[in-house]
């Protein structure tokens, strides 16, 4: 499984660095931040899904709230099977259905749009009420970034998922430590993160984000828990995979020149 995941999540970084390089704009900090944690639900054996028939009832559901990721997100759709490889040379062209951030009228096979942070997870509790409701298994995911649990929508998603146990939801938490111009820490701290969802009647799980294995365990086990939802503390290094990104948070939304983009893919392709 580890070999595998190391080759898909190389390509994914490459992609999403090119096509933020080729549309002269994007988010690649809080792309290659992400990259394993959306691989090691698609390419695994974790997340239930059909991609000639993406909204077939018996699949899980998977809803990117740090919209902003959509660069690695789309290479990840793109490399399952989603849809053709050429579409993410397009990323944020006019008429594109790879828009900055995923637009389900664009892009139909999404469970959902995103762009406003903190609203993802409100979206992911009414998907995992309405499976309950309907006697349904499936899963839903969720993935927000640490800079948005600044966000009061996404306390009150907490306070009610907790409050209504819905176990079948799993929120991941990319925890990269760095915003839009600054340090969390500096910005506004949200640690301690474990005593904050806890209080809310939530598992908590700390994990090395860039660990497949250890992702994909700690997503097993929140597939596993019947009593309450899951929140899985995903230790994370912004721009992962670029020296020259990695940890600086000017990065966060910035498109590399010629230069830089000709250094990125020279790193990309050996590392491992």
């Amino acid at each position: 499984m580890r070999h595998d995941l190391r080759d898909v999540c190389m390509q994914i970084r490459r992609d999403t660095v090119r096509s933020i390089y080729r549309a002269g704009s994007g988010h690649p900090g809080s792309s290659l931040s992400a990259v394993e944690l959306m691989a090691t639900l698609y390419f695994t054996d974790i997340f239930t899904c059909f991609p000639d028939r993406p909204h077939a009832p018996e699949r899980d559901r998977f809803v990117l709230s740090k919209g902003h990721a959509a660069p690695a997100f789309y290479s990840t759709l793109a490399h399952k099977g989603y849809f053709p490889l050429e579409w993410l040379d397009t990323l944020r062209t006019v008429g594109s259905p790879l828009q900055g951030h995923p637009n389900l009228q664009k892009l139909p096979c999404l469970d959902c749009a995103v762009g406003s942070l903190g609203q993802g997870p409100s979206i992911a509790n009414g998907m995992a009420l309405a499976l309950k409701l309907k006697g349904k298994p499936q899963q839903v995911f969720c993935l927000i970034g640490d800079g948005e649990q600044q966000e009061g929508q996404v306390w009150e998603a907490a306070a009610f998922a907790g409050q209504h146990h819905l176990d079948n939801v799993c929120l991941i938490v990319d925890c990269n430590g760095l915003q839009l111009v600054d340090s969390m820490a500096d910005i506004k701290d949200m640690e301690p993160m474990d005593a904050k969802w806890e209080s809310f009647g939530w598992h908590v799980l700390r994990v090395d984000g860039h660990d497949t294995d250890a992702l994909y365990d700690a997503y097993g086990a929140a597939k596993a828990r019947s009593d309450k939802p899951t929140v899985i503390l995903a230790k994370t290094v912004k721009g992962k995979g670029v020296s020259y990104m990695e940890n600086q948070a000017e990065w966060h939304g910035a498109a590399p020149d010629e230069a830089q983009y000709a250094q990125a893919m020279k790193e990309l392709e050996v590392r491992s």
